[in-house]
């Protein structure tokens, strides 16, 4: 007797080969029927067939999954019969009857690399070479279901050749890819000097690599946006790269051609071999070797440098030429600035950073910067969200009560939106204080609430407590514009509501949010707080002890300040200038002597004050002689881990009683660290007892309130000894630590716990 189904998957299941796969194995399994995108970027099936034909394609459904989709669920409800005479795959619907994941951008596999690297192969050293399973897809996607026409390849129809292996079902990589192309049909290639004049060359790519190897800079256009290619081996071109683009010690990122070139400059691990060859391909912080192989001024003071492997066959045919089989592959912006994506807008912008373009005509729909993850006390961390990750969406542990936009923070942005128990952040957006980034955060908030069908005015509106964010007055235009309620929520407690999401807790925990800046609610400088949390609220249990921040933001970028606000705890004024003086750290901070009286002038004012375990870190690293000034996001505190040498520990952060909260005794642990100093021992190993007592002070205070666990996010979360500390004395009471998976646990994870905490709220 025939049985008929009709079934609704959700999960990556467009962009994946997802409706080849499943007319294969309809064929094979017997049932007739149909397949077909939907306007959720969900996908319909309709089968029928006897009751054992149907369970076999049950069974190859549950097994043979094309590599890179996903199933997140499937709904299934028996159906009439129609009397199909076969399978096939029907055109995609506007329709939607149920939201679904757009797919993310995916590296190229190798049996495309293989088609690229024989000259046997029309594909032969063809730079966008992509089947079922790889390829570009969010980054040139306009509007779903994920259909060629609604992406930017429908610039390129395909040639007689390529249409008929669209059309064979027989190719299993091919058969109704959207994204494939050829020479013959797909995108063109093309090198241009700085001012954008024509290159004339047999070869671009390789006239490209050939100026790489003369020491020039190039601007390369990828699948999300532009790099900056350059030698990474040569100290005068890395220099010189850090002149152009501004940027004086922040890391560049190193692209080799493969493992066989990483293992020279870096130390591999099997799990670090996994990850940088997964889908994702993402840029992986890794031990440095000590190696004469890359310039000293690739990452100055750090013990990682940022690898990644190629991820487009325009990357691996570079690669392939360039002399060293590695190369800085860095963003290619203006200082401050969002990724270029555009040709005029490289040529135009990156003009005095770069001296060719290696361009081509494939748009570039949505700007995305590639992702990169680190290991903190062998657990990885992600610390950028971009090509691969994103816009996945993670599943919350309950239905949320309305639907959210999130705004997120204002560094390291990236925004989101809830609906359901799902929540979908943004890719990588950047610092929100330059106007061009704030414009990127408002057009991909839209694009999601389009995608996802999240009405603006219906929706809760979510943002950052800090009155003095763009953020801020972002939101607060989106919320008066579309008549929305706006909810603004404390930046530590989103921080602790992330983790809560993606471990699914529910009910109050305790938390450790620890990171560089964000606004209290008593309108101090907070970064080191053990929190009482639930999505309703939360209670400050403990923090480290306040200090002044001469100069508020200032103190940030010359650190020498914030030691100066610690150290005037103890020291009288006299003291504190004497010491500065005999130190040197005003001019190692090259700033002028009669500075300090304005700073001594700012701390008697005692505002504002900080209880940021990111900014005692930085003062602890001028102290050290380690850092004197910030010229990247947590510069000192990076270079501080780097330094640290693990070894006996033997200083100790004091944790008070007052006014109702446990508070980490900064004075008596500098006061310490002060003589130690004196005494002579190794700063390097002070640099690691400095990490490790406030780690653990933080854990104790967390531990007296702690049933079964604890949670831990803020930017500092991916220390290596903090979180060692933290972890340790957890292991002790047997209690559990969790801290963010798939979000960054910095401020590009804080929408997450912003749509928690709104979506949360009881309704009206």
């Amino acid at each position: 007797m025939l049985k008929a189904q009709k079934i609704i998957i959700l999960g990556i299941v467009q962009g994946v080969g997802f409706r080849p796969f499943i007319y294969r194995i309809a064929y094979k399994s017997g049932v007739k029927g149909y397949v077909r995108n939907l306007g959720g970027s969900e996908v319909e099936i309709h089968i029928e067939g006897l009751e054992e034909d149907i369970e076999e394609f049950h069974r190859l459904l549950r097994e043979k999954l094309p590599p890179v989709a996903l199933i997140h669920d499937i709904r299934i409800r028996d159906t009439e019969v129609q009397g199909y005479n076969g399978f096939e795959i029907l055109p995609s619907l506007k329709k939607s009857v149920l939201r679904s994941i757009v797919p993310p951008d995916f590296s190229v596999c190798g049996e495309c690399i293989d088609e690229v690297d024989n000259p046997n192969s029309r594909w032969y050293r063809y730079p966008f070479n992509s089947c079922a399973y790889c390829g570009p897809r969010y980054s040139i996607m306009q509007d779903i279901p994920y259909d060629r026409d609604k992406t930017s390849m429908v610039d390129f129809p395909l040639c007689d050749k390529c249409r008929s292996e669209y059309e064979d079902p027989d190719n299993i990589r091919r058969f109704h890819a959207q994204g494939i192309s050829c020479p013959e049909c797909g995108p063109k290639i093309w090198l241009v000097d700085a001012d954008g004049r024509l290159i004339q060359c047999r070869d671009p790519i390789s006239e490209a690599a050939k100026l790489i190897n003369e020491g020039n800079i190039l601007s390369v256009k990828g699948i999300g946006g532009f790099h900056i290619a350059a030698l990474a081996s040569e100290d005068d071109v890395v220099i010189e790269l850090r002149k152009r683009k501004k940027r004086p010690e922040k890391p560049f990122a190193i692209m080799a051609r493969d493992l066989e070139v990483l293992d020279k400059l870096v130390y591999l691990n099997e799990d670090a071999i996994h990850l940088l060859n997964t889908p994702q391909h993402p840029i992986l912080l890794l031990p440095k070797k000590d190696s004469r192989y890359v310039s000293r001024y690739i990452a100055p003071g750090l013990a990682h440098l940022g690898v990644f492997l190629p991820y487009t066959p325009l990357h691996h045919i570079l690669l392939g030429e360039i002399r060293d089989g590695f190369a800085i592959m860095t963003s290619g912006n203006p200082p401050g600035e969002p990724m270029c994506i555009k040709n005029d807008e490289a040529v135009k912008k990156l003009r005095g950073i770069v001296d060719y373009h290696l361009l081509h005509n494939r748009r570039i729909v949505n700007r995305v910067d590639d992702s990169v993850l680190r290991f903190t006390y062998d657990k990885v961390s992600m610390l950028r969200r971009g090509r691969g990750y994103a816009p996945y969406w993670l599943i919350l542990g309950s239905e949320l009560n309305r639907e959210v936009i999130a705004f997120g923070a204002m560094l390291q942005n990236a925004g989101g939106v809830g609906f359901e128990d799902k929540a979908v952040l943004t890719q990588y957006i950047g610092d929100c204080d330059d106007f061009r980034t704030l414009l990127d955060l408002k057009i991909y908030l839209r694009r999601l609430s389009r995608l996802y069908r999240v009405d603006p005015k219906k929706a809760i509106v979510a943002v950052d407590l800090h009155p003095g964010y763009p953020t801020m007055r972002l939101a607060e235009e989106w919320a008066e514009k579309h008549g929305s309620d706006i909810i603004r929520i404390q930046h530590h407690w989103a921080h602790i509501a992330s983790v809560m999401a993606e471990h699914r807790i529910d009910g109050e925990i305790v938390g450790i949010a620890i990171d560089g800046t964000g606004y209290g609610i008593d309108g101090n400088i907070w970064g080191g707080e053990v929190l009482l949390a639930s999505y309703e609220k939360f209670k400050r249990i403990g923090h480290i002890q306040y200090f002044p921040m001469p100069g508020g933001d200032a103190a940030a970028y010359y650190p020498y300040r914030i030691l100066a606000g610690i150290l005037s705890q103890f020291l009288s004024e006299e003291e504190l200038t004497r010491f500065m003086e005999r130190r040197r750290l005003l001019e190692k901070a090259g700033r002028k002597p009669d500075e300090l009286n304005a700073v001594l002038r700012q701390i008697q004012l005692g505002r504002p004050l900080s209880s940021s375990l990111g900014r005692v870190l930085d003062a602890a690293s001028v102290l050290l002689d380690i850092a004197h000034i910030r010229t990247y996001e947590g510069e000192p505190a990076m270079k501080l881990e780097a330094a640290s040498t693990p070894g006996e520990i033997f200083l100790e952060a004091p944790i008070i009683h007052g006014d109702d909260t446990w508070k980490i005794d900064i004075t008596a642990l500098f006061r310490d660290l002060l003589m130690y100093i004196d005494e002579g021992f190794d700063k390097n190993l002070l640099a690691y007892n400095i990490q490790w007592s406030l780690g653990k002070a933080l854990a104790e205070i967390a531990l007296k309130y702690a049933r079964n666990s604890i949670v831990v996010s803020g930017g500092a979360a991916v220390n290596t000894i903090i979180i060692k500390a933290i972890s340790q004395k957890c292991r002790e009471k047997g209690v559990r630590l969790l801290t963010n998976d798939n979000v960054p646990p910095g401020d590009g994870g804080i929408a997450l716990g912003q749509i928690t905490i709104a979506g949360r709220m009881p309704l009206s």
